[in-house]
């Protein structure tokens, strides 16, 4: 194992997967494909899984499969949904020694409705990783070499403490910021001088830099931080590396029958973040990221198809150009 340690900061969530032909989506008029349940009918389901989300669990599952001291904090509740969360990590090797339990809010927890296509529809209770008590964040404990700080539900208050923390302490941080930080747009720019990575995808990344499409994107945001992602679906990913001033496009790294999209997202991000950390280069991270998320989706679940470091990769299309 390497002696680098990652800590990761954000949700912890219990997902419940429902699947069954009961839910195949049917187009509207308008184009919109509606999963419909009839008010008072029984069902019948094909299948049902328990699994664990929520962005930082689901990083932490990924650093520590890579071989990296792995660390989460985040809020649960005192409740069954918590304890699956809790075991889940241990077993996975996680340091959950900061976690914070809520006296208030249960665990979050969330239904999820999946689609033969492999896309969801997603009822979430957010419950305890929506209120978050800065105070209760013993972060002179939290001893690491990299933060992963993922959605903090827009509490700007306490992703910058915890930016400002690491800055003060030289701890690098990888930030793969919710739509609630995105929403304080100005706030969240005045922290990127702060961090060492920055992942989004092109919607997401319109809100902090100018351009229509993820290369522009890119372009615009370079200067801010030393690493930036901007990922686009299918259509690949867009990264850079400030210091050594290339700009990369990757396609699709595998062309798989996807069944369940949870996690892909986080599953990419924290895929880069411990490449990076383990001292990997931009083709190498944007490679794993990209085997990462491309094996998450091929399973139910966000954390089932999360890859060990060791895994064998294969080549994809990359195309590096000078920044």
């Amino acid at each position: 194992m390497s002696e680098i340690k990652v800590i990761s900061f954000g949700a912890a969530v219990q997902d419940v997967f429902l699947s069954g032909k009961a839910l195949t989506p049917t187009q509207e008029d308008n184009g919109q494909w509606m999963e419909q349940l009839p008010l008072g009918a029984k069902l019948d389901l094909d299948n049902i899984v328990f699994s664990t989300g929520g962005g930082a669990t689901n990083g932490s599952v990924t650093f520590a499969r890579h071989g990296l001291k792995a660390g989460f904090v985040g809020q649960i509740g005192h409740d069954p949904a918590g304890e699956a969360v809790v075991q889940n990590l241990r077993r996975e090797h996680v340091d959950i020694d900061l976690v914070i339990y809520s006296d208030e809010f249960a665990t979050g927890y969330s239904v999820l409705l999946l689609a033969p296509s492999g896309e969801r529809t997603i009822l979430t209770y957010r419950g305890a990783s929506t209120h978050y008590d800065t105070a209760k964040f013993r972060l002179n404990d939290a001893h690491g070499d990299w933060y992963f700080v993922t959605s903090l539900a827009g509490n700007m208050d306490l992703l910058e403490h915890i930016i400002n923390h690491a800055h003060e302490r030289h701890i690098k941080v990888a930030l793969i910021p919710g739509k609630g930080e995105l929403a304080q747009a100005e706030r969240l720019k005045r922290l990127l001088p702060k961090i060492t990575i920055l992942s989004a995808n092109k919607e997401e990344t319109k809100n902090l830099f100018n351009g229509d499409n993820p290369w522009e994107l890119a372009k615009s945001g370079a200067q801010q931080v030393p690493y930036l992602v901007v990922t686009d679906g299918p259509n690949g990913v867009v990264a850079t590396d400030r210091d050594k001033k290339i700009i990369l496009h990757g396609g699709m790294y595998e062309d798989v029958p996807v069944i369940d999209r949870t996690g892909a997202g986080d599953a990419f991000a924290s895929g880069f973040t411990a490449a990076i950390a383990d001292g990997g280069d931009l083709q190498r991270a944007v490679t794993f990221a990209s085997a990462n998320s491309t094996s998450v989706v091929s399973h139910i679940g966000a954390k089932e198809g999360i890859l060990q470091r060791d895994a064998q990769l294969h080549d994809m299309d990359l195309h590096v150009d000078n920044l």
